[in-house]
């Protein structure tokens, strides 16, 4: 019995990530990459006080989440990231 948060995480060797990015759809690979990008920048604007051009960029973060989330999702529903999920 494994517990999936008590797994330690492997770094795989770049021809392996090359080849598994291979078997995946070019515009899967963009989305997964935006995704990542959308929610590393939606982390950068927390906090209880953000002024307004802030929040306004957060929403639009995560509005770009939201549509790489779209994409991925209709891929497998497995792949889409959380805004607080670590990359």
């Amino acid at each position: 019995m494994t517990a999936s948060h008590l797994l330690v995480p492997v770094p795989i060797p770049d021809r392996v990530a090359a080849l598994i990015g291979s078997c995946i759809p070019p515009h899967i690979l963009q989305a997964e990459f935006d995704a990542d990008c959308a929610a590393r920048e939606v982390r950068r604007f927390r906090g209880p006080r953000l002024g307004v051009e802030d929040q306004a960029d957060r929403e639009q973060a995560l509005a770009e989440l939201a549509r790489a989330n779209k994409v991925l999702a209709a891929h497998h529903p497995h792949l889409a990231v959380l805004p607080g999920s670590p990359c």
